[in-house]
């Protein structure tokens, strides 16, 4: 097997982790990192060999781009607090702290190496908190706090990580100079993001195809990585910036096929890059934990020294900070998102699990330094961040559904409720205003105008039938019950039209794309069936 094909079983097992996964109770990544671990054991399976360098960009743009997809500037501007006091601010206590007690356990760790190790295994990772959390049915609240951590650590981390490889492979550390360094990174990073954004949203606009919108939307992550890290800026803070801008400003709202077509395709590509990511964490054990060959219980206990520091670090800083995060809430802030409790402080404690971004850092360490020479203890922080990475994506992400079954933190389903019930009202509203202006401006029979008002009235008792009161909800039941009989024979008969269509595709003479443009005329008629 060269590693052409490991990739395509990465990929495949990428895809079937999910559902297997779903059977066994066990999360995705988690499984993708086992699977990986126990290929690596096959003998006809290759060593991963991929360059340092061209891990972070292939494989950071497009998971944070996605992860991006499920949040707003919005929702980022009102948690700005809760964020700088969860997130931020301990990346540096945790990098603070693993520093230390590498430099002190590790013998020849310098303490640029020591702060690189620190802040490569400082950042929980987004993708696989999310995976492992948001299957549990956690409150909605919890999981964004839990989305937002692991974005905005992990720029404030790989930040960190360039500053302390860059003095590491230099031989010299300057704090001032560093400070500089880290403004200068975040002010290049966001100028970057949001000029690239305004064009990519500008070009949007002249782009009538939507297969070519959503090609420009893989091309971005990519190009806001590469052209920041190029003017020296933060790569994860200009993706992130240019995500948070188109999905504030872009997007036509009568695109449905687009819309529709360009969530199923980031959709594919997270579950794919994600499944590959810790498929290789798994390939990876073999070769880091190879490194610690006769010295296996020595540096088994400087790993254990670390993994406990980030796990420590993370539950002393995390109840205080969410107890002073709630003291300074107010009644003002409805959007704000912090913990409610010390139990949902501990379920986001267990949670913390690190993966892609750590272990991805781990590898792009360089392997000589400015003059020539090995990068210092280089094999044993690989080791170490594995070890991390391995003890707290499996421990806790196989522990953390008993965790949260324990301590009974589970969402509320009332303000969701509320809050579809009340964009249904808009919705509905929305729609009768227009059909008032097209009944003013044009001549409408009164039957058809009765039909469409009716219609509207049912527009926003579908999205959310708790809108309407008993009686009306009992006969919106018996028309809704006939609409899916509706539904359902317009669907067969679809059905049979395609099937139809589609055979005509092997008959003699018969033009492929003439059979394809009467089927997608079919396939867009199935979606607006009523």
């Amino acid at each position: 097997m060269d590693q052409l094909a490991l990739l395509f079983v990465l990929l495949l097992g990428a895809v079937v982790s999910v559902p297997l996964g779903d059977r066994l109770g066990l999360p995705a990544p988690v499984l993708m990192t086992l699977a990986g671990a126990v290929l690596a054991l096959v003998p006809a399976v290759p060593n991963v060999d991929i360059p340092p360098e061209y891990i972070l960009p292939l494989v950071l743009p497009p998971l944070l781009y996605a992860s991006a997809q499920r949040t707003s500037w919005r929702q980022f501007a009102a948690n700005v607090r809760p964020i700088l006091l969860l997130a931020v601010a301990l990346v540096f206590v945790t990098t603070a702290a693993v520093a230390a007690v590498a430099h002190a356990v590790v013998p020849g760790l310098p303490i640029a190496a020591a702060v690189a190790l620190g802040a490569l295994v400082a950042p929980p990772d987004p993708v696989a908190a999310t995976a492992v959390a948001g299957s549990l049915g956690l409150p909605r609240r919890l999981v964004s706090i839990l989305e937002g951590e692991g974005l905005f650590n992990d720029v404030t981390a790989i930040v960190l990580y360039h500053v302390a490889v860059a003095a590491a492979v230099s031989g010299s550390f300057s704090w001032p100079e560093a400070l500089g360094e880290f403004v200068l990174s975040a002010v290049v990073a966001v100028a970057v993001g949001l000029g690239l954004g305004w064009a990519s949203n500008a070009l949007m606009g002249r782009l009538d195809d939507a297969t070519l919108r959503i090609g420009l939307t893989l091309l971005v992550p990519f190009v806001a990585y590469v052209l920041a890290e190029e003017l020296h800026g933060s790569g994860v803070l200009a993706v992130l910036t240019t995500a948070l801008f188109l999905a504030e400003y872009a997007g036509d709202a009568d695109d449905v096929l687009g819309r529709l077509a360009g969530h199923t395709f980031w959709e594919i590509v997270d579950t794919l890059v994600t499944g590959v990511a810790f498929g290789l964490i798994g390939l990876e054990l073999h070769n880091v934990f190879g490194v610690a060959h006769g010295r296996e219980g020595e540096m088994a206990g400087w790993a254990a020294a670390v993994v406990g520091v980030v796990v420590v670090v993370r539950l002393l800083w995390l109840l205080p900070a969410a107890w002073l995060a709630r003291r300074l809430h107010t009644g003002r802030d409805v959007d704000e998102e912090i913990p409610l409790g010390w139990r949902e402080s501990v379920v986001m404690w267990w949670a913390g699990m690190r993966g892609v971004a750590s272990v991805a850092l781990a590898l792009a360490i360089p392997l000589t330094v400015a003059g020539g020479g090995p990068f210092p203890a280089r094999d044993e922080i690989v080791f170490i961040a594995f070890s991390v990475v391995t003890v707290t994506l499996v421990c806790q992400g196989l522990t953390l559904p008993w965790l949260v079954r324990r301590l009974g933190v589970e969402a509320d389903p009332g303000p969701g409720r509320e809050m579809q019930r009340q964009l249904a009202i808009r919705a509905a509203k929305a729609a009768k205003r227009r059909l008032k202006q097209i009944e003013e401006a044009e001549d409408l029979p009164e039957d058809l105008v009765e039909q469409l008002y009716r219609r509207a009235y049912e527009l926003g008792a579908r999205i959310s039938p708790d809108m309407v009161d008993e009686e009306r909800r009992e006969a919106y039941a018996q028309r809704e019950r006939r609409l899916r009989d509706l539904q359902r024979i317009q669907r067969e008969m679809l059905s049979a039209a395609r099937h139809e269509v589609l055979a005509a595709r092997s008959e003699p003479g018969a033009d492929p794309e003439v059979v394809d443009r009467v089927l997608l005329h079919l396939d867009v008629r199935s979606l607006r069936a009523p």
